[in-house]
């Protein structure tokens, strides 16, 4: 399950340093050195990427390798029970037009577990706390993600195309 974002700019929280957010089954947490294995996974990962431009090349991984770690607004969605890595939510309060936006990615083996509609609601709600809005920006061909959006109330806001496909921009206001 995808979104695309561009860059990481703040936390869930609204806050500097990144406080945890918990919700039934999950911590969202700052991305610390031992997730990077599974990081690098979600910017690797053939299926991760289908909606995302392709695995991300091996120059670019290892940059992000170094920066990823504490990076504001990047959240490390880890399973509560087991503390399993199970993806990535990122929430930047200066994203697309100036809005807060939200963005994920989990491990294809955590795909149909409900994880990324926890993360993402809990997420979205969070940063609705602070922002009058909250967008997300997903591939028009990716049907999984957009049911997604729809079910944690983002409401189809816009087509456009960039990098060379139909993306859907989805919004939800405080």
């Amino acid at each position: 399950m995808t979104v695309s974002s561009r860059r990481p700019a703040a936390t869930a929280s609204g806050t500097p340093g990144g406080a945890a957010l918990r919700t039934e089954r999950l911590l969202l947490r700052p991305v610390r050195s031992a997730d990077v294995p599974a990081v690098t996974r979600l910017w690797t990962d053939p299926e991760v990427r289908r909606h995302l431009g392709g695995p991300v090349v091996e120059s670019v991984v290892r940059i992000r390798q170094r920066r990823i770690v504490g990076a504001p607004g990047c959240h490390a969605v880890v399973r509560a029970e087991d503390g399993v890595l199970l993806g990535l939510v990122t929430v930047e309060t200066e994203g697309r037009g100036g809005e807060t936006e939200v963005s994920y990615q989990f491990l294809p083996e955590h795909w149909g577990s409900g994880y990324a509609r926890e993360a993402v609601a809990a997420a979205v709600a969070r940063a609705l706390e602070t922002a009058p809005t909250v967008v997300a920006v997903t591939q028009e061909a990716n049907h999984r993600s957009r049911r997604l959006l729809e079910a944690v109330g983002l409401e189809h806001a816009g087509t456009f195309v960039e990098w060379d496909a139909h993306q859907v921009l989805y919004r939800r206001r405080a």
